[in-house]
């Protein structure tokens, strides 16, 4: 097992920072870790629902800018909302 994967399933348990120490792992790099993976307990979303979902999706982000949205910045917001987007 991971040592922040350990971390995220115990913090309930013991305190981030404790732990981090305990492990030999920063803090900073934990929280940032955090940051880039969905939590362990968290259920990925189908792949199937996430395509059909998308179009009707992509549409609500472009309009709620005003259609102002260029393509990063609308990949970025997908992706923010928990949505697999590539190139």
């Amino acid at each position: 097992m991971k040592r922040f994967t350990f971390i995220a399933l115990h913090a309930h348990r013991w305190p981030v920072r404790q732990q981090c120490q305990v492990l030999g792992v920063s803090p900073s790099g934990y929280y940032a870790w955090q940051k880039r993976t969905p939590s362990p307990a968290a259920e990925p979303a189908p792949v199937a629902g996430q395509v059909a979902a998308l179009p009707g999706t992509t549409q609500r982000v472009f309009t709620t800018h005003a259609g102002r949205y260029g393509q990063r910045r609308l990949r970025a917001e997908l992706r923010r909302e928990g949505h697999a987007v590539g190139r």
